[in-house]
């Protein structure tokens, strides 16, 4: 105990290497950081910490608890059996106090609080990035952290509130999927690209053309078509994968082959002549996937004001 502070107080403070009082709670924050970042530095970005505290945060908590929660070495860390256990419990402590904190925030009329996204690159980039401001005066209490990336996000483990997936969505007791709007693929590619070589005029035709595909971690190589009710899937090849939309759109823009993309990604260059549209009658999708668009949350965030908030600016974005 110390002397005079608040039973309630000291149960949150813990004595530090240096034998300097810390916040118990700033220093399962700092742990938590550290095993999601993967190192003392990155967390300490993350944290606007420097190195120096969040390395002392931590090994007072190991200090502590008596037990080693990370491994060290001059390249990197790595997590004991004790951390992997401690992170889990940790996590759940803090995961709670944000729902207390968001569950008195989002009793109020104005939506207020923090608000964590998860949305792909290039639709943060061209849909979203454009319309923020609008979000943001409609809702002047609302803190939005949007974080950008085209990887599949765990919700609970990472603190988002809600991530945006395009294409087939999770089905799972443990999360709930909103379905907020769709999309179109095109098959496109540059004129250059098409002068060069044999015409598409069937979907058959692609088995003879450089295809650019988009890597969704699994080995399927394949396109499906759809026209009128029949459906069907075509084996395709090609010299270039990526998990990142925009740079299969640039590779065919530079007329290295014909990309499967996005219709709000490739709109624009189809408009001006930059890249062409084939098989317009058909309906294209990458194997399995759909061309929807939802919005993923946990089952205990029903009812949020936050979430609902921005399910309505993204609608409506989509909508127009």
């Amino acid at each position: 105990m110390l002397g005079s502070e608040p039973a309630y107080r000291a149960s949150f403070r813990l004595i530090g290497t240096s034998g300097v009082p810390m916040d118990k709670l700033l220093a399962l924050r700092t742990f938590v950081a550290t095993v999601r970042c993967g190192g003392f530095s990155a967390a300490a970005r993350q944290l606007g910490l420097a190195t120096s505290s969040v390395t002392r945060a931590v090994n007072a908590l190991e200090q502590e608890l008596g037990c080693v929660l990370l491994n060290r070495n001059t390249r990197q860390i790595s997590v004991s059996e004790a951390g992997r256990e401690y992170f889990e419990r940790a996590l759940a402590i803090l995961n709670a106090l944000d729902e207390a904190d968001a569950a008195v925030t989002d009793n109020g009329e104005e939506v207020r609080g923090r608000l964590a996204v998860s949305v792909p690159v290039e639709f943060a980039r061209r849909i979203i990035a454009p319309h923020l401001g609008k979000l943001l005066e409609r809702h002047p209490q609302l803190e939005l952290t949007l974080r950008v990336t085209d990887e599949v996000v765990d919700l609970l483990s990472e603190r988002v509130d809600l991530a945006l997936r395009l294409g087939a969505s999770i089905v799972s007791d443990d999360v709930v999927s909103q379905r907020v709007g769709s999309f179109h693929r095109w098959l496109v590619a540059s004129p250059q690209y098409l002068a060069r070589t044999s015409p598409v005029n069937h979907p058959d035709a692609l088995q003879a053309h450089a295809c650019l595909q988009y890597d969704y971690g699994s080995p399927a190589n394949y396109w499906r078509f759809e026209q009128q009710g029949a459906t069907l899937q075509v084996p395709i090849s090609g010299r270039l994968r990526s998990n990142n939309a925009d740079i299969l759109r640039q590779a065919a823009l530079d007329g290295q082959g014909i990309a499967l993309l996005s219709d709000w990604l490739v709109r624009g260059d189809v408009d001006n002549g930059k890249l062409q549209r084939l098989l317009p009658d058909y309906e294209v999708a990458p194997g399995p996937h759909e061309g929807t668009i939802h919005l993923l949350y946990l089952p205990n965030h029903r009812g949020s004001r936050r979430i609902a908030a921005f399910s309505e600016f993204l609608q409506a974005l989509l909508k127009d």
